[in-house]
């Protein structure tokens, strides 16, 4: 239990916060201001706060110091199998259970829900597959 939630977890999410201030101002700022669709707007997040997990993920919160294209390799794995499981997973859910409200208020309760879950599985995939 203890290699699951180690001092890691804490950085991680301390990464998180950052990632998701930056990630969700970009995903609901096109969703919400410029008209984006669901699909474009949550990709946009993830490959703006990828680019910037990456570096904080690998030499701050694992203190990675290898050098190998493997490795942003098995991160970019990471990051595409998570954000499509994660948002995959959300929209319909949350149109199931939010079936009476509109379009709008499902898809950013769907994208917010993708959030969640991408975080979670996001953690376990960076720290035991993407920088092991």
């Amino acid at each position: 239990m203890n290699r699951i939630f180690s001092s890691s977890l804490l950085r991680f999410l301390l990464v998180g916060v950052a990632n998701t201030l930056v990630g969700s101002a970009v995903m609901f700022g096109l969703y919400n201001l410029a008209g984006c669709s669901y699909w474009v707007s949550s990709a946009a997040n993830y490959l703006v706060g990828s680019v910037l997990s990456f570096f904080l993920n690998k030499y701050f919160t694992f203190r990675n110091r290898e050098r190998s294209w493997g490795q942003v390799l098995r991160f970019i794995v990471n990051i595409a199998v998570c954000y499509l499981l994660a948002y995959g997973l959300a929209k319909p859910a949350v149109r199931m259970l939010l079936s009476s409200q509109s379009v709008t208020v499902q898809e950013n309760a769907a994208m917010f829900a993708g959030m969640v879950l991408f975080t979670g599985l996001n953690y376990f995939g960076q720290r035991f597959f993407a920088f092991r």
